[in-house]
Protein backbone atom coordinates (compact mmCIF):
# COMPACT_ATOMS: atom_id res chain seq x y z
CA UNK A 1 0.00 0.00 0.00
CA UNK A 2 1.46 3.01 -0.79
CA UNK A 3 2.24 5.37 2.08
CA UNK A 4 -0.12 8.41 2.02
CA UNK A 5 0.13 9.14 5.72
CA UNK A 6 2.92 10.98 5.82
CA UNK A 7 3.09 14.73 5.02
CA UNK A 8 6.10 15.97 3.09
CA UNK A 9 7.86 19.07 3.67
CA UNK A 10 7.21 21.77 1.13
CA UNK A 11 9.87 24.16 0.54
CA UNK A 12 9.26 27.58 -1.22
CA UNK A 13 10.25 28.63 -4.61
CA UNK A 14 13.50 30.33 -4.90
CA UNK A 15 13.41 34.09 -5.75
CA UNK A 16 14.19 35.38 -9.32
CA UNK A 17 17.52 35.95 -10.73
CA UNK A 18 18.75 39.51 -10.35
CA UNK A 19 16.80 40.70 -7.18
CA UNK A 20 18.82 41.71 -4.29
CA UNK A 21 18.39 40.16 -1.22
CA UNK A 22 17.86 41.37 2.24
CA UNK A 23 20.32 38.93 5.22
CA UNK A 24 18.22 35.74 5.32
CA UNK A 25 15.53 35.37 7.45
CA UNK A 26 15.11 32.94 10.00
CA UNK A 27 12.67 31.03 7.48
CA UNK A 28 15.71 31.11 5.40
CA UNK A 29 18.17 29.81 7.45
CA UNK A 30 15.59 27.11 8.63
CA UNK A 31 14.76 26.11 5.54
CA UNK A 32 18.68 25.72 4.46
CA UNK A 33 19.36 23.65 7.79
CA UNK A 34 16.20 21.26 6.52
CA UNK A 35 17.93 21.02 2.80
CA UNK A 36 21.87 20.13 4.60
CA UNK A 37 19.94 17.87 6.91
CA UNK A 38 18.17 16.23 4.18
CA UNK A 39 21.14 15.52 1.85
CA UNK A 40 23.37 14.47 4.43
CA UNK A 41 20.37 11.62 5.54
CA UNK A 42 20.79 10.62 1.75
CA UNK A 43 24.38 10.59 1.94
CA UNK A 44 23.94 7.91 5.44
CA UNK A 45 21.85 5.79 3.29
CA UNK A 46 22.66 4.91 -0.98
CA UNK A 47 21.53 1.80 -0.27
CA UNK A 48 17.81 2.49 -0.42
CA UNK A 49 18.13 4.34 -3.87
CA UNK A 50 14.56 5.98 -4.86
CA UNK A 51 11.35 5.16 -3.06
CA UNK A 52 9.45 2.96 -5.15
CA UNK A 53 6.56 4.21 -6.91
CA UNK A 54 3.75 1.47 -6.17
CA UNK A 55 2.70 -0.71 -2.77
CA UNK A 56 3.16 -4.45 -3.10
CA UNK A 57 -0.58 -6.35 -2.96
CA UNK A 58 -1.49 -8.36 -0.71
CA UNK A 59 -3.54 -11.39 -1.29
CA UNK A 60 -5.27 -13.16 1.44
CA UNK A 61 -7.97 -15.52 1.37
CA UNK A 62 -9.58 -16.47 4.46
CA UNK A 63 -11.76 -19.87 5.43
CA UNK A 64 -15.34 -18.58 6.54
CA UNK A 65 -14.78 -20.81 9.38
CA UNK A 66 -11.78 -18.94 10.81
CA UNK A 67 -11.51 -17.81 14.11
CA UNK A 68 -10.50 -14.68 12.98
CA UNK A 69 -13.46 -13.45 11.31
CA UNK A 70 -15.29 -13.63 14.68
CA UNK A 71 -12.06 -11.71 16.51
CA UNK A 72 -12.27 -8.87 13.98
CA UNK A 73 -16.15 -8.54 14.12
CA UNK A 74 -16.11 -7.86 17.89
CA UNK A 75 -13.03 -5.37 17.37
CA UNK A 76 -13.24 -1.67 18.04
CA UNK A 77 -10.64 -0.76 15.40
CA UNK A 78 -7.54 -1.00 13.70
CA UNK A 79 -5.50 -4.12 15.35
CA UNK A 80 -1.66 -4.87 15.33
CA UNK A 81 -0.62 -8.32 13.81
CA UNK A 82 0.87 -9.10 16.84
CA UNK A 83 -2.70 -9.12 18.67
CA UNK A 84 -4.54 -11.39 16.35
CA UNK A 85 -5.26 -14.86 17.30
CA UNK A 86 -2.05 -16.92 16.35
CA UNK A 87 -3.92 -20.14 16.06
CA UNK A 88 -5.72 -18.96 12.93
CA UNK A 89 -4.40 -19.87 9.51
CA UNK A 90 -5.08 -16.77 8.00
CA UNK A 91 -2.83 -14.97 10.51
CA UNK A 92 0.05 -16.98 9.67
CA UNK A 93 -0.43 -16.08 6.09
CA UNK A 94 -0.27 -12.41 6.70
CA UNK A 95 2.76 -13.11 9.01
CA UNK A 96 4.58 -14.82 5.66
CA UNK A 97 2.91 -11.72 4.09
CA UNK A 98 4.59 -9.33 6.55
CA UNK A 99 1.39 -7.51 7.57
CA UNK A 100 1.50 -4.81 10.07
CA UNK A 101 -2.16 -3.65 10.86
CA UNK A 102 -5.50 -5.19 10.13
CA UNK A 103 -8.32 -2.68 10.26
CA UNK A 104 -12.07 -4.27 10.15
CA UNK A 105 -14.63 -3.32 7.90
CA UNK A 106 -17.54 -3.71 9.92
CA UNK A 107 -21.54 -2.11 9.51
CA UNK A 108 -24.77 -3.58 11.07
CA UNK A 109 -22.68 -5.39 13.23
CA UNK A 110 -21.40 -7.07 10.12
CA UNK A 111 -17.79 -7.61 9.13
CA UNK A 112 -17.77 -7.28 5.21
CA UNK A 113 -14.23 -7.21 4.85
CA UNK A 114 -11.03 -6.39 6.06
CA UNK A 115 -8.08 -3.70 5.42
CA UNK A 116 -4.35 -5.39 5.41
CA UNK A 117 -1.77 -3.03 5.50
CA UNK A 118 2.11 -4.04 5.54
CA UNK A 119 5.18 -1.43 6.29
CA UNK A 120 4.75 1.68 5.40
CA UNK A 121 7.49 2.63 2.96
CA UNK A 122 9.05 5.21 5.01
CA UNK A 123 9.48 2.63 7.55
CA UNK A 124 7.99 4.49 10.44
CA UNK A 125 5.01 2.71 12.55
CA UNK A 126 1.50 3.72 12.19
CA UNK A 127 1.03 6.46 14.32
CA UNK A 128 -2.16 7.22 16.70
CA UNK A 129 -2.88 9.53 14.09
CA UNK A 130 -2.66 7.10 11.17
CA UNK A 131 -4.95 4.52 12.64
CA UNK A 132 -7.76 7.38 13.40
CA UNK A 133 -7.54 8.46 9.93
CA UNK A 134 -7.70 4.19 8.86
CA UNK A 135 -10.66 3.69 11.68
CA UNK A 136 -12.39 6.86 10.40
CA UNK A 137 -12.26 5.40 6.48
CA UNK A 138 -13.22 2.16 7.11
CA UNK A 139 -16.47 3.64 8.88
CA UNK A 140 -17.47 4.89 5.27
CA UNK A 141 -15.94 2.21 3.25
CA UNK A 142 -17.94 -0.82 5.21
CA UNK A 143 -21.57 0.33 4.20
CA UNK A 144 -20.15 1.89 0.59
CA UNK A 145 -18.56 -2.05 0.30
CA UNK A 146 -21.35 -4.03 1.65
CA UNK A 147 -23.55 -2.05 -0.62
CA UNK A 148 -21.77 -3.14 -3.80
CA UNK A 149 -21.86 -6.83 -2.23
CA UNK A 150 -25.39 -6.96 -1.93
CA UNK A 151 -25.85 -5.84 -5.64
CA UNK A 152 -23.73 -8.32 -7.44
CA UNK A 153 -25.39 -11.12 -5.22
CA UNK A 154 -28.56 -9.48 -6.41
CA UNK A 155 -27.63 -9.63 -10.35
CA UNK A 156 -26.04 -13.18 -9.76
CA UNK A 157 -29.42 -13.98 -8.58
CA UNK A 158 -31.69 -12.51 -10.93
CA UNK A 159 -29.67 -13.85 -13.89
CA UNK A 160 -30.29 -17.53 -11.76
CA UNK A 161 -33.73 -16.92 -11.72
CA UNK A 162 -33.80 -15.61 -15.72
CA UNK A 163 -32.36 -19.09 -16.43
CA UNK A 164 -34.46 -21.05 -14.04
CA UNK A 165 -37.56 -19.12 -16.16
CA UNK A 166 -36.23 -19.81 -19.17
CA UNK A 167 -35.73 -23.74 -18.10
CA UNK A 168 -39.47 -23.93 -16.71
CA UNK A 169 -40.94 -22.35 -19.72
CA UNK A 170 -39.27 -25.00 -22.46
CA UNK A 171 -40.00 -27.72 -19.39
CA UNK A 172 -43.83 -26.56 -19.48
CA UNK A 173 -43.99 -26.93 -23.50
CA UNK A 174 -42.59 -30.44 -23.20
CA UNK A 175 -44.75 -31.25 -20.54
CA UNK A 176 -47.73 -29.60 -22.93
CA UNK A 177 -46.74 -32.08 -25.54
CA UNK A 178 -47.48 -35.42 -23.31
CA UNK A 179 -51.21 -33.70 -22.75
CA UNK A 180 -53.88 -34.70 -25.40
CA UNK A 181 -53.68 -31.33 -27.96
CA UNK A 182 -57.16 -32.27 -29.32
CA UNK A 183 -59.26 -34.56 -27.42
CA UNK A 184 -60.84 -37.40 -29.84
CA UNK A 185 -64.68 -37.21 -30.90
CA UNK A 186 -66.30 -40.21 -29.56
CA UNK A 187 -69.00 -41.71 -31.55
CA UNK A 188 -71.74 -41.01 -29.11
CA UNK A 189 -70.28 -39.71 -26.41
CA UNK A 190 -69.07 -36.13 -25.28
CA UNK A 191 -65.42 -35.74 -23.29
CA UNK A 192 -64.43 -32.37 -21.49
CA UNK A 193 -61.34 -32.13 -19.35
CA UNK A 194 -59.31 -29.54 -17.12
CA UNK A 195 -55.99 -29.32 -16.37
CA UNK A 196 -53.62 -26.63 -14.20
CA UNK A 197 -50.32 -27.20 -12.08
CA UNK A 198 -50.18 -25.39 -9.02
CA UNK A 199 -46.49 -24.50 -10.37
CA UNK A 200 -45.16 -23.80 -13.88
CA UNK A 201 -45.31 -27.57 -14.33
CA UNK A 202 -47.03 -30.12 -12.57
CA UNK A 203 -47.54 -33.71 -11.87
CA UNK A 204 -50.97 -34.50 -12.65
CA UNK A 205 -51.50 -36.40 -16.12
CA UNK A 206 -54.20 -37.50 -18.28
CA UNK A 207 -54.82 -39.36 -21.66
CA UNK A 208 -57.38 -40.99 -24.12
CA UNK A 209 -55.49 -43.98 -26.14
CA UNK A 210 -56.70 -45.37 -29.09
CA UNK A 211 -56.85 -49.18 -28.58
CA UNK A 212 -56.39 -51.76 -31.30
CA UNK A 213 -59.82 -53.40 -30.52
CA UNK A 214 -61.74 -49.89 -31.16
CA UNK A 215 -62.03 -49.59 -27.57
CA UNK A 216 -60.57 -46.35 -25.97
CA UNK A 217 -58.24 -46.37 -22.69
CA UNK A 218 -58.98 -43.39 -20.62
CA UNK A 219 -55.73 -42.59 -18.41
CA UNK A 220 -55.65 -40.32 -15.31
CA UNK A 221 -52.86 -39.90 -12.93
CA UNK A 222 -51.30 -37.69 -9.50
CA UNK A 223 -46.76 -38.13 -8.64
CA UNK A 224 -46.22 -37.16 -5.66
CA UNK A 225 -44.97 -33.74 -5.17
CA UNK A 226 -45.17 -30.83 -7.43
CA UNK A 227 -42.46 -29.21 -9.90
CA UNK A 228 -40.29 -30.29 -12.00
CA UNK A 229 -39.22 -33.71 -9.90
CA UNK A 230 -43.08 -34.86 -10.43
CA UNK A 231 -43.35 -33.46 -13.98
CA UNK A 232 -40.03 -35.66 -15.07
CA UNK A 233 -41.77 -38.60 -13.28
CA UNK A 234 -45.12 -38.17 -14.77
CA UNK A 235 -43.68 -37.77 -18.33
CA UNK A 236 -41.58 -41.25 -17.66
CA UNK A 237 -44.87 -42.97 -16.52
CA UNK A 238 -47.15 -41.14 -19.22
CA UNK A 239 -44.98 -43.01 -21.18
CA UNK A 240 -45.02 -46.18 -20.12
CA UNK A 241 -48.44 -46.26 -19.77
CA UNK A 242 -48.90 -45.83 -23.75
CA UNK A 243 -46.01 -48.32 -24.59
CA UNK A 244 -47.67 -50.83 -22.13
CA UNK A 245 -51.83 -50.30 -24.03
CA UNK A 246 -49.89 -51.21 -27.53
CA UNK A 247 -49.78 -54.59 -26.09
CA UNK A 248 -52.27 -55.38 -23.50
CA UNK A 249 -55.72 -54.09 -23.26
CA UNK A 250 -56.78 -54.79 -19.76
CA UNK A 251 -56.19 -52.08 -17.31
CA UNK A 252 -55.64 -54.38 -14.22
CA UNK A 253 -52.82 -55.68 -15.97
CA UNK A 254 -51.42 -52.13 -17.72
CA UNK A 255 -51.49 -50.93 -14.12
CA UNK A 256 -48.79 -54.35 -12.99
CA UNK A 257 -46.70 -53.64 -15.93
CA UNK A 258 -46.06 -50.03 -15.40
CA UNK A 259 -45.33 -50.71 -12.09
CA UNK A 260 -42.55 -53.23 -12.21
CA UNK A 261 -41.02 -50.95 -14.99
CA UNK A 262 -41.66 -47.99 -12.98
CA UNK A 263 -39.80 -49.03 -9.45
CA UNK A 264 -36.58 -49.02 -10.98
CA UNK A 265 -36.61 -45.25 -12.37
CA UNK A 266 -38.60 -43.47 -9.98
CA UNK A 267 -36.64 -41.13 -7.01
CA UNK A 268 -37.23 -42.64 -3.81
CA UNK A 269 -39.91 -41.28 -1.63
CA UNK A 270 -42.15 -40.73 -5.04
CA UNK A 271 -45.41 -42.58 -6.73
CA UNK A 272 -48.23 -42.28 -8.86
CA UNK A 273 -51.53 -42.78 -8.60
CA UNK A 274 -53.61 -44.03 -11.70
CA UNK A 275 -56.63 -44.88 -12.81
CA UNK A 276 -57.38 -47.15 -16.06
CA UNK A 277 -60.57 -46.86 -17.63
CA UNK A 278 -61.12 -49.31 -21.12
CA UNK A 279 -64.16 -47.63 -22.08
CA UNK A 280 -66.61 -49.70 -25.70
CA UNK A 281 -68.39 -46.96 -27.24
CA UNK A 282 -71.44 -49.16 -28.27
CA UNK A 283 -72.23 -50.81 -25.17
CA UNK A 284 -71.25 -48.22 -22.81
CA UNK A 285 -69.18 -51.61 -21.43
CA UNK A 286 -66.31 -50.20 -18.68
CA UNK A 287 -63.37 -52.19 -17.38
CA UNK A 288 -61.31 -50.43 -14.85
CA UNK A 289 -58.74 -50.74 -12.41
CA UNK A 290 -57.33 -48.74 -9.90
CA UNK A 291 -53.98 -47.41 -8.53
CA UNK A 292 -54.40 -46.16 -5.58
CA UNK A 293 -56.32 -42.75 -7.90
CA UNK A 294 -59.17 -40.87 -6.30
CA UNK A 295 -62.35 -42.89 -6.94
CA UNK A 296 -64.40 -41.66 -10.11
CA UNK A 297 -68.17 -40.75 -9.57
CA UNK A 298 -70.82 -41.56 -12.11
CA UNK A 299 -74.12 -39.71 -11.99
CA UNK A 300 -77.11 -42.29 -13.33
CA UNK A 301 -80.51 -40.29 -12.52
CA UNK A 302 -80.52 -38.58 -9.71
CA UNK A 303 -77.99 -40.96 -8.11
CA UNK A 304 -73.96 -40.04 -7.95
CA UNK A 305 -72.03 -43.19 -7.19
CA UNK A 306 -68.26 -44.30 -7.10
CA UNK A 307 -66.65 -46.99 -8.95
CA UNK A 308 -64.47 -48.99 -6.77
CA UNK A 309 -61.47 -50.59 -7.46
CA UNK A 310 -58.01 -51.13 -5.29
CA UNK A 311 -54.48 -51.17 -5.71
CA UNK A 312 -51.31 -49.49 -4.72
CA UNK A 313 -49.61 -46.86 -6.17
CA UNK A 314 -47.36 -47.16 -8.77
CA UNK A 315 -43.52 -47.16 -7.76
CA UNK A 316 -44.24 -48.53 -4.35
CA UNK A 317 -43.87 -52.13 -4.43
CA UNK A 318 -42.81 -54.81 -6.14
CA UNK A 319 -45.72 -57.75 -7.36
CA UNK A 320 -48.63 -55.28 -6.64
CA UNK A 321 -51.83 -57.09 -8.08
CA UNK A 322 -54.41 -54.72 -9.42
CA UNK A 323 -58.19 -55.40 -8.96
CA UNK A 324 -60.27 -55.64 -11.88
CA UNK A 325 -63.95 -54.17 -11.97
CA UNK A 326 -66.63 -53.59 -15.07
CA UNK A 327 -69.51 -51.15 -14.83
CA UNK A 328 -71.91 -50.39 -18.13
CA UNK A 329 -72.35 -46.39 -18.56
CA UNK A 330 -75.80 -46.16 -19.90
CA UNK A 331 -77.14 -43.29 -22.00
CA UNK A 332 -77.17 -39.63 -20.61
CA UNK A 333 -74.86 -40.71 -17.65
CA UNK A 334 -71.56 -38.82 -16.92
CA UNK A 335 -68.18 -40.00 -15.60
CA UNK A 336 -65.88 -37.76 -13.39
CA UNK A 337 -62.31 -38.34 -13.10
CA UNK A 338 -60.72 -36.19 -10.68
CA UNK A 339 -57.18 -35.65 -9.00
CA UNK A 340 -56.61 -34.59 -5.18
CA UNK A 341 -55.99 -31.15 -6.63
CA UNK A 342 -59.65 -30.68 -5.82
CA UNK A 343 -60.92 -32.31 -2.69
CA UNK A 344 -57.72 -31.33 -0.50
CA UNK A 345 -57.69 -27.71 -1.75
CA UNK A 346 -58.50 -25.58 1.83
CA UNK A 347 -60.36 -22.14 2.15
CA UNK A 348 -58.82 -19.23 4.20
CA UNK A 349 -60.33 -21.36 6.85
CA UNK A 350 -58.43 -24.32 6.51
CA UNK A 351 -61.20 -26.52 5.51
CA UNK A 352 -61.04 -28.69 2.50
CA UNK A 353 -63.44 -28.82 -0.38
CA UNK A 354 -64.21 -32.25 0.31
CA UNK A 355 -65.63 -35.12 -1.18
CA UNK A 356 -69.06 -34.29 -0.58
CA UNK A 357 -69.22 -30.73 -2.46
CA UNK A 358 -67.51 -33.02 -5.42
CA UNK A 359 -70.28 -35.62 -5.17
CA UNK A 360 -72.79 -32.24 -5.14
CA UNK A 361 -71.31 -31.05 -7.65
CA UNK A 362 -71.80 -34.20 -10.11
CA UNK A 363 -75.43 -33.92 -9.03
CA UNK A 364 -76.01 -31.25 -9.99
CA UNK A 365 -74.97 -31.61 -13.63
CA UNK A 366 -76.83 -31.81 -16.88
CA UNK A 367 -73.60 -31.86 -18.95
CA UNK A 368 -70.11 -33.33 -18.49
CA UNK A 369 -69.04 -29.68 -19.60
CA UNK A 370 -71.37 -28.05 -17.34
CA UNK A 371 -69.39 -30.05 -14.39
CA UNK A 372 -66.25 -28.92 -15.41
CA UNK A 373 -67.20 -25.60 -15.77
CA UNK A 374 -69.02 -25.63 -12.18
CA UNK A 375 -66.27 -27.41 -10.47
CA UNK A 376 -63.47 -24.65 -11.34
CA UNK A 377 -66.19 -22.11 -10.75
CA UNK A 378 -66.95 -23.34 -7.33
CA UNK A 379 -63.50 -24.31 -6.34
CA UNK A 380 -62.09 -20.62 -6.83
CA UNK A 381 -65.25 -19.07 -5.05
CA UNK A 382 -64.08 -21.72 -2.69
CA UNK A 383 -60.52 -20.93 -2.24
CA UNK A 384 -60.77 -17.35 -2.75
CA UNK A 385 -57.45 -15.54 -1.31
CA UNK A 386 -55.68 -18.76 -1.01
CA UNK A 387 -53.27 -20.29 -3.10
CA UNK A 388 -53.34 -23.00 -5.54
CA UNK A 389 -51.90 -26.12 -3.67
CA UNK A 390 -51.81 -28.77 -5.70
CA UNK A 391 -51.86 -29.59 -9.44
CA UNK A 392 -55.49 -30.26 -10.51
CA UNK A 393 -56.95 -32.58 -13.25
CA UNK A 394 -60.68 -32.98 -14.26
CA UNK A 395 -61.91 -35.09 -17.12
CA UNK A 396 -65.74 -36.08 -17.88
CA UNK A 397 -67.14 -38.55 -20.17
CA UNK A 398 -70.67 -38.42 -21.03
CA UNK A 399 -72.64 -40.94 -23.05
CA UNK A 400 -75.20 -39.40 -25.54
CA UNK A 401 -78.72 -40.48 -24.95
CA UNK A 402 -79.12 -41.63 -28.64
CA UNK A 403 -75.85 -44.17 -27.44
CA UNK A 404 -73.66 -45.79 -30.07
CA UNK A 405 -71.47 -43.90 -32.53
CA UNK A 406 -72.30 -40.66 -33.94
CA UNK A 407 -74.66 -39.79 -36.47
CA UNK A 408 -72.41 -38.48 -39.59
CA UNK A 409 -74.06 -37.44 -43.11
CA UNK A 410 -71.83 -36.96 -45.96
CA UNK A 411 -72.09 -35.34 -49.54
CA UNK A 412 -71.01 -33.60 -52.64
CA UNK A 413 -71.80 -30.68 -54.49
CA UNK A 414 -70.12 -29.75 -57.80
CA UNK A 415 -67.93 -26.66 -57.75
CA UNK A 416 -70.35 -24.30 -59.41
CA UNK A 417 -71.70 -21.22 -57.91
CA UNK A 418 -75.21 -20.77 -56.25
CA UNK A 419 -74.87 -24.48 -55.10
CA UNK A 420 -73.55 -23.13 -51.40
CA UNK A 421 -77.14 -22.60 -51.05
CA UNK A 422 -78.15 -26.27 -51.43
CA UNK A 423 -75.38 -27.00 -49.00
CA UNK A 424 -76.59 -24.53 -46.63
CA UNK A 425 -80.18 -25.82 -46.77
CA UNK A 426 -78.90 -29.75 -46.27
CA UNK A 427 -76.93 -28.48 -43.53
CA UNK A 428 -79.25 -27.22 -41.78
CA UNK A 429 -82.25 -29.96 -42.24
CA UNK A 430 -79.17 -32.55 -40.24
CA UNK A 431 -78.68 -30.06 -37.80
CA UNK A 432 -82.02 -28.99 -37.19
CA UNK A 433 -82.91 -30.68 -34.06
CA UNK A 434 -79.62 -30.12 -32.58
CA UNK A 435 -79.59 -26.34 -33.80
CA UNK A 436 -82.63 -23.58 -33.32
CA UNK A 437 -83.47 -20.40 -34.01
CA UNK A 438 -80.51 -17.76 -34.17
CA UNK A 439 -77.78 -20.22 -33.75
CA UNK A 440 -79.13 -22.42 -37.06
CA UNK A 441 -79.36 -19.29 -39.27
CA UNK A 442 -75.64 -18.53 -37.75
CA UNK A 443 -74.28 -21.66 -38.58
CA UNK A 444 -76.60 -21.63 -42.30
CA UNK A 445 -74.72 -18.47 -42.82
CA UNK A 446 -70.96 -19.44 -41.69
CA UNK A 447 -71.73 -22.94 -44.21
CA UNK A 448 -72.83 -21.06 -46.75
CA UNK A 449 -69.54 -18.25 -47.05
CA UNK A 450 -67.23 -21.99 -46.48
CA UNK A 451 -68.49 -23.73 -49.51
CA UNK A 452 -68.83 -20.45 -51.48
CA UNK A 453 -64.92 -20.22 -50.80
CA UNK A 454 -64.48 -23.73 -51.54
CA UNK A 455 -66.00 -23.32 -54.76
CA UNK A 456 -64.25 -20.04 -55.71
CA UNK A 457 -60.81 -20.23 -54.11
CA UNK A 458 -60.18 -24.03 -53.41
CA UNK A 459 -61.15 -25.82 -56.63
CA UNK A 460 -61.19 -22.22 -58.56
CA UNK A 461 -64.55 -22.42 -60.31
CA UNK A 462 -63.69 -26.08 -61.54
CA UNK A 463 -66.55 -28.32 -61.79
CA UNK A 464 -65.21 -31.18 -62.00
CA UNK A 465 -64.21 -31.08 -59.01
CA UNK A 466 -66.58 -31.54 -55.97
CA UNK A 467 -66.70 -29.82 -52.20
CA UNK A 468 -66.75 -32.67 -49.98
CA UNK A 469 -69.49 -32.48 -46.76
CA UNK A 470 -69.53 -34.22 -43.87
CA UNK A 471 -72.11 -33.50 -40.64
CA UNK A 472 -71.84 -34.74 -37.57
CA UNK A 473 -74.24 -34.70 -34.90
CA UNK A 474 -73.41 -35.89 -31.05
CA UNK A 475 -75.37 -35.19 -28.08
CA UNK A 476 -73.59 -31.61 -27.56
CA UNK A 477 -71.90 -30.81 -30.56
CA UNK A 478 -72.94 -30.53 -34.64
CA UNK A 479 -69.59 -30.18 -36.71
CA UNK A 480 -69.42 -29.50 -40.42
CA UNK A 481 -66.47 -30.62 -42.42
CA UNK A 482 -65.85 -28.69 -46.04
CA UNK A 483 -63.48 -30.20 -47.78
CA UNK A 484 -62.13 -28.87 -51.21
CA UNK A 485 -58.51 -29.64 -53.34
CA UNK A 486 -56.92 -26.09 -52.59
CA UNK A 487 -53.11 -26.49 -52.03
CA UNK A 488 -52.13 -26.44 -48.40
CA UNK A 489 -53.75 -24.25 -45.88
CA UNK A 490 -54.40 -20.59 -46.22
CA UNK A 491 -52.81 -17.59 -45.61
CA UNK A 492 -54.32 -15.35 -43.00
CA UNK A 493 -55.63 -12.33 -44.68
CA UNK A 494 -55.36 -9.02 -42.45
CA UNK A 495 -57.85 -8.12 -40.22
CA UNK A 496 -60.87 -6.41 -41.72
CA UNK A 497 -61.92 -3.22 -41.25
CA UNK A 498 -64.51 -1.27 -42.42
CA UNK A 499 -63.15 1.93 -43.14
CA UNK A 500 -60.12 0.64 -44.86
CA UNK A 501 -62.61 -1.51 -46.90
CA UNK A 502 -64.59 1.51 -47.94
CA UNK A 503 -61.53 3.67 -48.60
CA UNK A 504 -60.73 1.09 -51.02
CA UNK A 505 -57.81 0.28 -48.91
CA UNK A 506 -58.25 -3.31 -48.12
CA UNK A 507 -59.08 -6.04 -50.35
CA UNK A 508 -61.81 -8.35 -49.48
CA UNK A 509 -59.96 -11.24 -48.72
CA UNK A 510 -60.22 -12.25 -45.54
CA UNK A 511 -64.21 -11.34 -44.67
CA UNK A 512 -65.52 -14.57 -45.15
CA UNK A 513 -63.30 -16.36 -42.78
CA UNK A 514 -63.76 -13.43 -40.37
CA UNK A 515 -67.17 -13.45 -40.52
CA UNK A 516 -67.41 -17.27 -40.18
CA UNK A 517 -65.36 -16.94 -37.00
CA UNK A 518 -68.19 -14.78 -35.23
CA UNK A 519 -71.15 -17.04 -36.28
CA UNK A 520 -69.47 -20.37 -34.59
CA UNK A 521 -68.00 -21.24 -31.74
CA UNK A 522 -64.93 -22.69 -33.34
CA UNK A 523 -63.11 -23.00 -36.65
CA UNK A 524 -60.39 -25.14 -37.61
CA UNK A 525 -58.19 -25.13 -40.85
CA UNK A 526 -56.12 -28.46 -41.71
CA UNK A 527 -55.02 -30.47 -44.61
CA UNK A 528 -55.95 -34.14 -44.93
CA UNK A 529 -54.07 -35.76 -48.12
CA UNK A 530 -54.48 -33.36 -50.99
CA UNK A 531 -57.27 -31.66 -49.39
CA UNK A 532 -57.93 -28.26 -47.61
CA UNK A 533 -60.53 -28.80 -45.03
CA UNK A 534 -62.34 -26.36 -42.96
CA UNK A 535 -64.17 -28.06 -39.69
CA UNK A 536 -66.75 -25.83 -38.47
CA UNK A 537 -68.69 -26.41 -34.74
CA UNK A 538 -71.55 -25.13 -32.73
CA UNK A 539 -72.18 -26.28 -29.29
CA UNK A 540 -76.04 -27.11 -29.21
CA UNK A 541 -76.39 -25.44 -25.91
CA UNK A 542 -74.82 -22.14 -27.15
CA UNK A 543 -72.40 -21.82 -24.30
CA UNK A 544 -68.53 -20.88 -24.39
CA UNK A 545 -66.10 -22.69 -22.80
CA UNK A 546 -64.03 -20.99 -20.49
CA UNK A 547 -61.08 -20.93 -17.57
CA UNK A 548 -58.25 -22.97 -17.18
CA UNK A 549 -56.93 -25.15 -19.64
CA UNK A 550 -59.75 -26.80 -21.16
CA UNK A 551 -60.73 -29.46 -23.63
CA UNK A 552 -63.99 -29.98 -25.44
CA UNK A 553 -64.72 -32.51 -28.06
CA UNK A 554 -60.85 -31.00 -29.39
CA UNK A 555 -61.50 -27.52 -28.00
CA UNK A 556 -58.32 -26.35 -26.39
CA UNK A 557 -58.63 -23.01 -24.74
CA UNK A 558 -56.40 -21.15 -22.99
CA UNK A 559 -56.81 -19.80 -19.49
CA UNK A 560 -58.41 -16.65 -19.21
Amino acid sequence: MTDTLETAAQTPADPPAGVAHDAPSGAARRRRRAEKRTAAKAARRPELGPAPSRARRIDIEIDPGDPLLVYLQSASGPVEIGALPAYSSAVAKMIAQEVQLVVPLVTSGELVGILALGQRLSERTYSRNDRRLLDSLARYAAPALRLGQLMRVQERQARERERIEQELHVAQLIQQQFLPAELPELGGWTVAAFYRPARTVGGDFYDLIELPDGRIMVVTGDVTDKGVPAALVMASTHALLRSTAAVVTSPGEVLRRVNELLIPQIPTHMFVTCLVLVLDLESGRTHFANAGHNLPYVRRGDDVVQLHARGMPLGLMSGSIYEEHETVIGPGEIVLLYSDGITEQHDSAGEMFGFGRTADLVAGAGTGQELVDGAVQELGIFSTGVEQEDDITLVTLQRGRRGGAAETVSFAVASVPGNERDAMDRVASIAAHALGGARLNALKTAVSETVMNAIEHGNRGDATLDVLIAVRRTSDYVTVEVADFGRGLRRDAETPDLDLKLAGLQTPRGWGLFLVRELVDKVEEFSDGDRHVVRLAMRADGRDAAGGVQRNGGNHEPES
